[in-house]
């Protein structure tokens, strides 16, 4: 069943989509070469907790570390906060979510430590595109697989790989509720789009190849042949009119993107 939320639950929900946003906003700007992505990890914490929410990854499955993911270079998802410290030219993938009120905003971006090399930027630049290409599909009366394709033929085009081992999901009243997002078109159920449905839409792409695998910690994903990665995404709610996203603190700005 894909849960779909009243006007009661999206006031909830939408406040705490605010809330991650108003936090990665924070963390973007800290992500800065000499900086520790544990000190990210700690404002986090702090941010959260002050604003009476919890973070949604902290001990998630009985053993996440961290309140953040951060990912750095050839880590696609799932990096874990530590005292690494941010080199110059550096990308930083921030995964960011609260908690707060029994509901969970989520949202994620790639951000660059001062200049990075121009195949790099242009991943970046192309996996942003990729989500409001994506955000653009997720109309009522399309499908899953429009979101999809939205992702990979306009990454693929560019030269660069879609991740198939990790995909966007469903998110609500948990982290990941149906349906699957993936970034990929894949034979087999492929629901269709209905106002009240809210996605977490999340291209994760690779400058080389596709493949994946996992670090000894249990939690960091790695591309197979460590070259960098990138991450980008906004909760989504679909309604009659169109596309809202709901982690955007300047929604006439980037609803204009997809309308």
């Amino acid at each position: 069943m894909i849960p779909i939320k009243s006007e009661a639950d999206l006031v909830g929900l939408r406040a705490a989509c605010v809330a991650a946003m108003e936090l990665m906003s924070e963390l973007e700007a800290m992500v800065v070469p000499g900086r520790t992505t544990k000190e990210l990890d700690d404002v986090a914490a702090r941010r959260i907790a002050d604003l009476g929410g919890r973070s949604p990854f902290f001990r998630y499955k009985g053993s996440f570390p961290g309140h953040i993911c951060a990912s750095v270079n050839e880590e696609v998802v799932h990096g874990i906060p530590s005292q690494r410290r941010i080199q110059y030219g550096d990308i930083v993938s921030l995964d960011v979510g609260i908690i707060l009120n029994g509901w969970v905003g989520d949202t994620a971006t790639t951000v660059a430590a001062g200049l990075v090399e121009p195949r790099v930027q242009e991943l970046l630049q192309v996996t942003r595109e990729a989500l409001y290409a994506a955000i653009d599909k997720a109309r009522p009366g399309n499908r899953i697989s429009d979101i999809s394709r939205a992702v990979e033929s306009l990454v693929t085009s560019h030269g660069f790989s879609v991740v198939r081992d990790y995909v966007g999901h469903g998110v609500g009243r948990k982290l990941h509720e149906e349906p699957q997002v993936p970034n990929y078109v894949v034979p087999g159920s492929d629901p269709k789009l209905r106002p009240g449905m809210t996605l977490a839409i999340e291209p994760m792409t690779c400058l080389g190849r596709h493949e994946t695998e996992q670090l000894d910690d249990g939690w960091t994903v790695v591309t197979r042949d460590r070259k960098p990665a990138a991450h980008f995404e906004h909760t989504v709610l679909i309604t009659k009119d169109g596309p809202e996203i709901l982690t955007c603190l300047r929604k006439s700005q980037f609803e204009s993107k997809v309308r």
